[in-house]
Formats: C-alpha cells, structure tokens, sequence
C-alpha cells in the first residue's frame, strides 16, 4: 500500500511542477519519498526542481541518491554533475564525466579545463534570451566567445554554467551545434563591454575597425551585421531560410553602425579607435563594467 501511494503522490508532484507550483510539488515528492524511500525517480525530479532554483546543495543531495539508487541513469549522471561543478566539488564531477566517456584523473580535486569545441549557449533562457557562441571546457562550462549585448548582464570571457539537455541548434560551418541553455554565471572575466556607434563608408572601412579592434586583450564584433532576431521556435529548433525572421535587406550599405567591443579599458578602445580612417566615430560608450557588480544579470 506504501508503494502504490507513493506513486500517487509522485504522479500529483509531477502535475504539480507541470503546473509551476514547485514547493507543492516538493512537498508531494517528500511524502513520496517517505513512503517509498527506495524510489530514484521522486529523487530525481526534486533535483531537478531545484537545479533550475540555482538551491544546488539540496539539489547536489537528491541528485546523488538518485544516481546511487540507479547509477545507469544517465539524466541522474549529468544532473549530480551539474550540482557538483556549481558546488565546485571536483572529484564528484570528475567521477560522474568519466562515466559518460571522458578521460579524467578521478582522484583529483582540480577544475576540469579542455577544449571541447564550439558551441552556443543561450543567456538569461527564461527572459530576454540571447545566443551566443562560447567554448566548452567542460561537459557543463563554456567561456563566452562572442561579445554578448550589455543588457544580457554577462561579457567577454565569462565562464558560464550550462545545462546538460541541447535546447536548439545553429549552425558552424557545416556543422550542426547543440545550443545550451545557461544556469548561472558560473566565473566573472576582467573584460567590459563597450559600444560604438560609428559611420563606416564600405565593408572594407568595418573590416579596418574590426582589426584595429582586435588583439590578444581586445575584441570586436559589428552587432549590426551578427545580431539576428528569432521567433521563439526558430531560436528554440534549427533557424532555416525559409522560415527568416530577419529584417528585410535591401541589400544597400548601411554606413550608420553598432559595434560591440570587449576590452580591460576604456583607453584602449580610444586608442585603436583613433588609429582609424574609414569613417567617423560618433559614441563610446562602456555598457557594461566588469568591476561593477551590481550590474544587473539576441540572436
């Protein structure tokens, strides 16, 4: 009888969450649990309620006796993994990566730093979501790549906390990329974002700006020309041309332009700025500081 109950108070956790109601569902799981202990799932889906609550040390303690009642469950891996790396626990993420195939020294109490590769990551998922491209070091880390929009809250360089489950697709080249959702700001990079808006007489003019722009503690990009806008299906599926939400392009040159830069200064922008001779530079402004930490956290 304790089992069959159980199942009806996981049943009415699930419909529950299904519903946003998170601390009723909880509340169900736990008497779920309290019945039927040996249950992984109640475990898991109370973890799972909580990774994305950020509350990663009770999510960490459902995750890992979930993993531990059924160790073949992958999703139980990956979420134990998640909290372990938010709670910076190193040998735990170590221990749960090198069961989904990765070669690790399990026994080492250090971050995990690899080259996994390109991939994008969708910023602030929940509201005002931007994609941008970043690179993995780690199954769930990635360091932003891209120059993200000041509103986004994060910067060039920041290394983010990622979900495990792809959420979308874009594309690299010819190569399909598996877009991932952020959980949080995972370490804060020393650059800040600065705009321009600049008159620039041709491509070749924007192509001069970027290259001034660009160096080993300086990057640009021409928001203008990268930033696409997506319907929510399209951000969250694979974008295709027939279905273009980008505004109509006339095909004519577009002189007034939005760059990004990320720098540690608001002198060296100035200085690469001032170097340049195919057009005029109307505002710098720095939209986001890296050292402001009240700074509140497109495709």
């Amino acid at each position: 009888m304790d089992k069959e109950r159980a199942q009806q108070l996981h049943a009415e956790a699930m419909k529950l969450d299904g519903e946003g109601k998170c601390q009723e569902a909880l509340d169900k799981y736990a008497e779920a649990i309290a019945l039927h202990p040996e249950k992984s799932e109640s475990h898991y889906n109370s973890g799972l309620i909580l990774k994305y609550a950020g509350d990663w040390e009770r999510s960490f303690a459902f995750n890992r006796t979930a993993h531990d009642l059924a160790p073949d469950d992958e999703a139980a891996r990956w979420n134990l993994g998640i909290a372990a790396t938010a709670l910076r626990d190193w040998r735990t993420a170590r221990r749960m990566w090198s069961g989904v195939g990765l070669q690790l020294d399990i026994e080492l109490d250090e971050p995990i730093e690899l080259n996994m590769g390109l991939t994008p990551v969708r910023l602030n998922p929940d509201e005002g979501a931007e994609v941008v491209w970043a690179r993995r070091i780690d199954p769930v880390r990635a360091r932003i790549e891209s120059i993200p929009l000041p509103e986004s809250g994060y910067c060039h360089g920041d290394i983010v906390l990622h979900d495990g489950a792809a959420v979308g697709y874009r594309m690299n080249g010819d190569k399909k990329c598996p877009v991932f959702n952020v959980l949080e700001l995972f370490e804060q990079s020393a650059f800040s974002t600065f705009s321009l808006t600049v008159d620039a007489a041709s491509p070749e003019s924007v192509a001069e700006l970027l290259q001034l722009l660009s160096g080993e503690d300086m990057q640009a990009e021409d928001w203008t020309e990268n930033i696409r806008t997506l319907c929510k299906a399209c951000s969250e599926g694979e974008p295709h041309e027939e279905h273009d939400h980008d505004a109509e392009d006339d095909g004519e040159w577009k002189p007034r332009r939005s760059f990004g830069v990320a720098a540690l200064s608001l002198e060296a922008v100035r200085q690469a700025a001032a170097a340049w001779s195919g057009g005029t530079i109307s505002e710098i402004e720095c939209t986001l500081s890296a050292e402001d930490e009240d700074d509140e956290d497109a495709e």
